[in-house]
């Protein structure tokens, strides 16, 4: 089985956070921007790289490991067939640069033309948080630690 190094952006500004979901492709579900390791790149230096492909912003902030995560994606549309060995990663920032806008993936992994994202944020604390089902191939896994490390790091308070 072939395997995908991958890196994943967790951003949050105050108790929100970053996603994304495929205009065009409503069913694929919220995304985190992140993915594929080039050649002789480093989990983190991916994960800064994605995330500006992704979002059309650089991060110039401290980017956190705060879990790791293998994923076997079979028959997924659009996706690499194989074990995605993913490694996540959680930045805050002080200040949102928008509350929503659109962006395109110009070299998405699995080849095919660009890909549109709409990205928003949502919040993780609000009464009936979004359901990590609502989340693609398993990025709302991380949801609840990153919760726990949001409510350590802030004492409780959100």
């Amino acid at each position: 089985m072939r395997v995908y190094h991958k890196a994943y952006v967790y951003l949050t500004c105050g108790s929100e956070l970053l996603v994304f979901s495929e205009p065009d492709y409503p069913e694929v579900g919220l995304q985190v921007p992140g993915g594929t390791l080039d050649p002789g790149e480093s989990y983190l230096q991916a994960a800064r790289r994605e995330f500006c492909e992704e979002t059309g912003l650089s991060l110039d902030i401290a980017l956190e490991s705060f879990a790791d995560q293998d994923r076997i994606l079979e028959n997924v549309p659009d996706c690499l067939d194989g074990l995605h060995r993913r490694r996540h990663f959680h930045g805050r920032i002080p200040e949102k640069p928008a509350a929503e806008w659109e962006h395109f993936e110009s070299s998405p992994s699995a080849g095919g033309p660009p890909i549109r994202f709409r990205l928003f944020w949502i919040d993780l604390f609000a009464d009936g948080p979004p359901s990590e089902t609502r989340f693609f191939e398993g990025f709302g896994v991380q949801l609840e630690t990153l919760r726990s490390r949001m409510e350590g790091q802030n004492n409780g308070r959100h």
